[in-house]
């Protein structure tokens, strides 16, 4: 029988400052959404911009690496699955469901303006199996003020 795959890659920008929180075994989980921006042509050959939102949740260093590197507008490269929770509200009873994104790997890109080390990419990488290694963050050079604009690109 064919097993399924449940895989997401997504690069966005933080839409608030993570929150952190520890369970009572002491595992620390970390919760924060993430703003995925699509560019497309409407009818009348307008750019239009369509935002999608998504609920990341991580867990153990990775949560400790978001607590101290992820902020408001910081740049994120996620791969995780997809899982979607369900709960009785306590006040009416309905039934509520949440989707989220478990993060599995993560890889700080920067942040915008005022971001993270004065607007350089931060080569922090973060995986649940890879080791997290206290060398200095590779710079990554900076393309936003080239004057390419989305015309410029054949596709």
């Amino acid at each position: 029988m064919a097993r399924g795959v449940n895989k997401v890659i997504l690069l966005g920008n933080v839409g608030k400052d993570p929150e952190i929180r520890s369970t009572p075994s002491g595992t620390m989980v970390g919760t924060f959404s993430l703003a995925t921006a699509e560019r497309a042509k409407d009818q009348t050959g307008n750019w239009v911009d369509k935002t999608e939102w998504h609920n990341m949740v991580c867990f153990g260093r990775t949560a400790e690496i978001v607590r101290d590197y992820v902020k408001k507008g910081t740049q994120l490269f996620i791969e995780g699955k997809i899982q979607t929770r369900s709960w009785d509200d306590k006040e009416s009873g309905q039934k509520k469901y949440r989707t989220e994104i478990l993060v599995n790997e993560m890889t700080l890109l920067g942040g915008r303006e005022g971001g993270s080390g004065g607007g350089q990419g931060g080569g922090y990488s973060r995986g649940n199996t890879a080791s997290f290694g206290s060398s200095s963050p590779a710079p990554v050079d900076d393309f936003a003020g080239t004057g390419i604009t989305d015309d410029d690109i054949p596709f």
